[in-house]
This record gives C-alpha cells, structure tokens and sequence, in this order.
C-alpha cells in the first residue's frame, strides 16, 4: 500500500509540474519566427526574440477563456495534492481520498476545456505553423489528472 501511495504522489507532482508548464511556457502554437501563448508572443527579429502583446484580431473572451481554465487546472491540482495528504492522517478509511479526486477531476476539466477552446478558436486560418510542446504538454496533463483523479476514486473504494 506504501508503494501505491508513493506511486500516486508521483503521478500527481507529474501531473502539476506539466499542468504549470504548459500554463506558463511560451509555445502553444509556432512558427519559425513567432512562438504564441496564452499570454504573450513572441517575434524573432534579426535573432532576437522580442516580446510583443497577442494579435487583436484573436477573440478577446475565448482567450480569457482558456487562460482562466488552464490557471484554474494548476490551482485545482496543487489544492488536490494537500488535500490528499491531509486525508491520509485525519479521514477514516474509505472517505480518505474521494476529496482528492475530486479536485484532480476538476483539474483535468479545466485543462481540457482550455486546450479544446484553444484548438477551435485559434489559428484555423494560419497555414505556416504547428503546435508546440505546451499545447502538447496540456492534453498530456489531462490524461495524467484524468488517470490520478480516477485512482484516487479506485482506490477510495480499495480501501474502505
């Protein structure tokens, strides 16, 4: 049971490092002279990287959109981690991890809505570019918070 309890504390500092990552980085979508986020983006100009605010034609409310998402998936998932273990020492068997699944549930909600509103609403007209190791790193983040929260309701139910 150690083992298994280790294991889950991997998965889910795993699961927030790459949930922090592809919120913060700035490679959601490039090309060989601009690298966009959901914050910022970035232009290379005589090999200089030069920060520049997102183009005013992207939509306002979607973008706030799934920047309030993917901030909502970390916050979720770092209170689901103290949560957990605050239920390992003061919740009885068979409560103790329902909490912390919930939130991972959340966690991996928000980060799904907000790489989904981001691959409908931008860039479908832009022929030059791909996707890049953020954008990525969000849908790996929503099938790690998505396998957690689901172990966590698993195991709940091993150990009642």
């Amino acid at each position: 049971m150690l083992i298994l309890l280790g294991a889950i504390i991997v998965l889910h500092i795993i699961g927030i490092i790459l949930l922090l990552v592809a919120t913060i980085d700035n490679a959601w979508w490039l090309t060989d002279t601009v690298s966009t986020d959901v914050w910022f983006r970035w232009v290379k100009i005589n090999d200089v990287w030069n920060t520049t605010d997102l183009p005013s034609y992207y939509p306002e409310s979607y973008l706030q959109a799934v920047q309030a998402s993917a901030v909502l998936a970390c916050i979720f998932s770092i209170i689901g981690i103290f949560v957990f273990v605050a239920q390992l020492f003061t919740l009885p068997k068979g409560q103790r991890f329902t909490i912390s699944g919930i939130f991972q549930l959340l966690a991996c909600l928000c980060i799904m809505i907000a790489a989904s509103i981001y691959t409908d609403r931008f860039h479908l007209d832009e022929k030059f570019g791909w996707y890049g190791h953020c954008y990525i790193l969000a849908w790996i983040s929503f099938a790690i918070t998505f396998i957690s929260s689901i172990t966590y309701f698993v195991l709940r139910k091993k150990t009642a």
